[in-house]
């Protein structure tokens, strides 16, 4: 059952491992606007972080093996980082938009999201 999804199933995995990274990578800074993290000491954010960021490995390091060709995924090394790289930044923007209000997004954000989408399409295109 697994072989027939495993492409969607990767791409899900990444997607919301990307949701707690991102969080682990910028969440302590949303919680020091809010004052919750104001006064913590370097050391707890970057546990804090590394606690998030343990949940994520749990999404991602499966997602990759379960979509990997030789693991009888749909997608090559190349095919998985750059799914994983149009992901990440995807999931930042909307993160950065909604979480962070005050940081907008501008026209070059949306030229350099299309040369991700053309990435995406040269790393799939079947070369002879």
């Amino acid at each position: 059952m697994i072989g027939s999804y495993s492409g969607l199933i990767t791409v899900g995995m990444l997607l919301l491992s990307n949701v707690l990274m991102t969080f682990a990578w910028y969440g302590h800074l949303k919680l020091q606007n809010m004052g919750v993290s104001t006064h913590w000491p370097l050391i707890a954010v970057i546990l804090f972080s590394w606690g998030i960021a343990f949940f994520e490995y749990l999404l991602a390091v499966p997602a990759n093996r379960i979509g990997y060709a030789e693991n009888g995924g749909p997608f090559s090394l190349i095919e998985l980082k750059v799914i994983q790289e149009v992901i990440t930044l995807t999931v930042f923007s909307v993160i950065v938009t909604v979480v962070f209000k005050g940081e907008p997004l501008h026209w070059n954000h949306a030229v350099a999201f299309l040369m991700l989408v053309g990435a995406v399409y040269f790393a799939f295109l079947e070369v002879k």
